[in-house]
């Protein structure tokens, strides 16, 4: 019997059903798991699944009977790749699921922003409405997306999507490269992308080279005010320079669905910067609608089915 062990099934809503393999199972799931406990939960298991519950070398090292790591997610900076390579652990994970839920919300991230409809929407509760004596007011500005530039970092499928829409509204579009990258396959230099777009959203994995990525000497070079929209992993902006972006003005404002700790500390810089009313942030929802999930559910369904007839998908490892 293979067990297979779910670390945190609350990161997939109750509503959606995540299938279990065909065969000789014995399924055991958690709604949580906290680092001190993967290493007994793990016990026996050939197979783990893990949305964001960290996988390190140590609980490698003290799983011996663990096979399979089957990330319930596309990034991978849970699970140690290295060390589960030296110990022959195959990890795999689930990809195209989000091409329509994150690059929607980008977009909506986008038109909430630019045409100011929370401060509207407040406003109007307030009672803003009746006191302005007239069928409208004018007291926050509206900007089309049309004719704007959005300049994207991370060409995959969610990027290509973000720049079809975005071309769907008129806006020009420009892909680029990372720092220190050439400028090919229609990629124009980082440096040239901060310079030209109205608006700036990351697509990119985090790693080593991508951490702060929007940094200091990157908002320094942004010539339009741009809007920063970041549905991809929290760490690619430095929080301090954002907040001095904003505070100089060298940006109109951001849309931020990712921290660095999730959830992030109530003291955190980002819970700050949501009272801001330039600034947007969701609880890392971009990826969840429920048509995304229930894709996400049955690739990892096919992920382990195809592993346990000895034809991974997926494989990182």
């Amino acid at each position: 019997m293979t067990r297979i062990v779910f670390l945190d099934r609350a990161t997939i809503a109750p509503q959606i059903t995540v299938p279990r393999p065909v065969g000789d199972v014995d399924w055991v799931q958690y709604d949580r798991t906290r680092p001190e406990e993967v290493t007994s939960r793990l016990a026996g298991a050939m197979i783990a699944i893990t949305n964001k519950v960290r996988i390190t070398a140590e609980v490698l090292a003290a799983c011996p009977e663990l096979k399979l790591v089957a990330i319930a997610a596309t990034g991978f900076d849970c699970v140690d790749l290295e060390a589960a390579r030296a110990r022959g652990v195959t990890v795999c994970n689930i990809r195209g699921y989000s091409v329509n839920t994150v690059p929607e919300h980008v977009i909506a991230l986008l038109l909430a922003l630019r045409r100011n409809l929370i401060p509207y929407a407040r406003d109007v509760g307030a009672g803003r409405w009746q006191e302005s004596g007239q069928f409208c007011f004018f007291d926050h500005p509206i900007q089309d997306l049309a004719g704007s530039t959005m300049g994207i970092v991370g060409r995959g499928q969610i990027g290509q999507k973000v720049a079809m829409l975005a071309r769907a509204f008129g806006m020009e579009v420009c892909f680029a490269a990372r720092p220190g990258q050439v400028a090919q396959d229609e990629r124009i230099g980082f440096d040239e992308m901060l310079e030209r777009a109205d608006v700036i959203s990351l697509h990119c994995p985090l790693t080593p080279e991508t951490r702060g990525l929007l940094g200091p000497d990157a908002f320094a070079k942004m010539a339009r005010k741009p809007v920063i929209l970041n549905t991809g992993r929290g760490g690619l902006i430095d929080l301090a320079a954002l907040s001095g972006a904003l505070e100089a003005g060298r940006i109109s404002g951001a849309g931020i669905d990712v921290a660095d700790q999730e959830p992030p500390p109530a003291d955190d810089l980002l819970m700050q910067l949501a009272k801001d009313p330039r600034v947007i942030v969701t609880p890392h929802v971009a990826w969840a609608s429920e048509a995304a999930q229930s894709a996400l559910a049955a690739q990892l369904c096919q992920v382990i089915e195809g592993f346990m007839e000895g034809k991974p998908l997926n494989v990182l490892t």
